[in-house]
């Protein structure tokens, strides 16, 4: 059998084509897909090799916890996306995040984290950090004088996901950015909503940038996965370690799965944004809708902001449904989700399907009301993920639900 090649040169290649090809390294059989190789381990010539493999003196791979070809190749394009030196991926995307956060902090650090998050990721912010002794400040993420003040001292690490789930605030990064670095933070920000096609937050001053890769990157519903991305020495000497041996590895099925997904990402979410403006402006004219969140309208209090930071309003919209004086705002919502025929109840987002959530007694139900009501997140709110379906169905499906509301 003829020597593994080496990958093309890719440096160069713009955004659609390394979706396609970036990072790829044929075997010798010369296979037009991307080789998935499903091993747990590797074998060595000799002892000798063994030993210089875990001494890191030469470069190869030696289990599949700490490193795989296939899930190497998703990283390298990863990276090559997002314009980063480095990805490495995890088994979530909440791995990524817990990841991300944990392998640079220690006792007696500092967190400062905006308020609008996703509730695991908040769960992670408020509950786990704290046990390690590691402070935590909340802020309002659209109120910049809160970042002044709670970055205005030393602080590790800056966290904050744009726009936020599932309220859709945007957060200004360059400013966030420019006040985490004046404090010695790094700014950590999640960027699934936006997905790297949308957003760049390296662009604005992100040091890392996290993904749940099971959301838009697959786009299908098939399988989970995360990644972390930043610079060589962030990734290679501060966050290798840490997932070396905590084991949160990528499997290298759902590696190979992402690959194929970011062969189609971009044209996905161009459609599915499409969809999703002309799916808002169908919301805000009906009756039983009171109100509706979606960063591509002039209605949305950060638009003009969300427009400067992101190439368009993304596949999420959020809306009020409206209800009695005496009724339950859920119960409106329930009825609602269920008298619908064509779009799935879901707490998921970003797939080729249309999905809708009821995020108080979904993503965020483990969130006290009272801080439910700070983030924005009211009874009557519903999350909607917008497909790729036919958009005329999707306002035929959801003109027919309101009228059990």
């Amino acid at each position: 059998m003829a020597k593994k090649k080496k990958s093309k040169k890719s440096k160069t290649w713009r955004p659609r084509t390394q979706m396609i090809r970036g990072g790829q390294e044929r075997s010798g059989f010369d296979e037009t897909c991307e080789a998935l190789y499903l091993t747990s381990g590797y074998v060595y010539d000799k002892a000798e090799e063994a030993q210089a493999a875990f001494k890191e003196e030469i470069d190869r791979f030696v289990y599949s916890r700490f490193g795989n070809p296939t899930v190497s190749i998703f990283e390298k394009r990863m990276a090559l996306l997002e314009g980063t030196q480095a990805c490495r991926g995890t088994a979530t995307g909440m791995a990524a995040v817990f990841a991300a956060l944990m392998c640079q902090l220690k006792t007696g650090n500092r967190v400062v984290a905006s308020r609008a998050l996703f509730g695991s990721c908040q769960y992670i912010v408020t509950e786990i950090l704290p046990r390690f002794g590691i402070e935590i400040t909340i802020v309002d993420g659209t109120d910049l004088g809160q970042w002044q003040e709670a970055l205005s001292r030393e602080t590790q690490a800056v966290f904050l996901e744009t726009p936020s789930n599932p309220t859709l605030e945007i957060i200004d990064l360059k400013a966030v950015a420019d006040l985490a670095h004046g404090a010695g933070a790094k700014l950590v920000v999640d960027n699934v909503f936006a997905t790297p096609i949308l957003q760049h937050p390296l662009e604005f001053g992100a040091d890392i940038i996290v993904y749940s890769a099971t959301k838009h990157i697959d786009g299908q519903g098939r399988c989970m996965g995360g990644a972390v991305l930043g610079t060589t020495e962030f990734c290679n000497d501060i966050l290798k370690p840490f997932v070396r041996h905590t084991g949160p590895a990528l499997s290298p099925f759902n590696a190979w799965v992402l690959l194929k997904g970011l062969e189609t990402l971009e044209l996905r979410i161009e459609a599915q944004s499409n969809n999703a403006l002309e799916l808002a402006t169908y919301l805000g004219g009906l009756e039983g809708v009171t109100k509706v969140i979606y960063p591509g309208l002039a209605s949305h209090p950060q638009h003009e902001l969300a427009m400067k930071q992101m190439a368009s309003g993304s596949n999420l919209i959020s809306f009020e449904l409206a209800c009695g004086d005496s009724e339950d705002g859920k119960e409106a919502a329930f009825r609602f989700q269920n008298a619908l025929e064509l779009i799935d109840i879901s707490n998921n987002l970003g797939d080729t399907k249309s999905l809708i959530t009821h995020p108080v007694t979904t993503t965020h139900q483990r969130i006290e009301p009272e801080e439910r009501a700070r983030m924005g997140i009211g009874e009557s709110l519903v999350r909607l993920s917008v497909g790729l379906e036919d958009v005329d169905d999707l306002k035929e499906d959801i003109a027919q639900a309101l009228k059990a509301v």
